[in-house]
């Protein structure tokens, strides 16, 4: 029985985000789980020591956290996953199935189109002015809050946009 060569989804390049992007081979249906987000599974003290954003001017790494004591870091042993860039209008989400995270297309894509997903970062609390923009988001899209940093949820549960 012979295996047939999956066509990959995505293709990386230079990005008008940040770096460098993911962006879509051929067309990628709502709901197609596109990638599994791989790496080096370590608990969040080794991603801190790795990634320390203390001095960074704009914050940069390739840590996932999987739940409070495990993140994946994805600049060790990780896949093209890692270049998948934040944004506030994203067309992807990450997914935790039993402690894998997989990137899923939130609505269709189309080929050419930079693949996002909401990073949805917690950092510090309270924030600063300087926290926001040392997570600035540059997204560019019409409902960019300007931070990848996570709104934080109303009093009623609801998280504002």
């Amino acid at each position: 029985m012979s295996k047939i060569a999956h066509e990959p989804y995505f293709v990386v390049s230079r990005s008008g985000i940040h770096g460098k992007g993911a962006f879509a081979m051929r067309r990628i249906r709502k709901g197609t789980r596109i990638v599994e987000y791989v790496g080096e599974r370590v608990p969040h003290s080794v991603g801190d020591q790795r990634y320390p954003d203390v001095g960074q001017r704009h914050y940069h790494t390739f840590l996932f956290a999987v739940d409070d004591e495990i993140c994946i870091d994805a600049g060790r042993q990780g896949n093209d996953a890692r270049f998948i860039n934040h944004s506030c209008d994203p067309n992807c989400q990450a997914v935790d199935d039993g402690g894998r995270i997989f990137i899923e297309a939130l609505r269709n894509i189309q080929p050419g189109a930079e693949l996002t997903y909401d990073y949805s970062l917690v950092g510090p609390r309270p924030r600063t002015k300087a926290d926001k923009a040392r997570y600035a988001c540059f997204c560019g899209s019409e409902n960019c809050r300007g931070t990848m940093l996570a709104p934080f949820p109303a009093r009623n549960g609801h998280v504002p946009r």
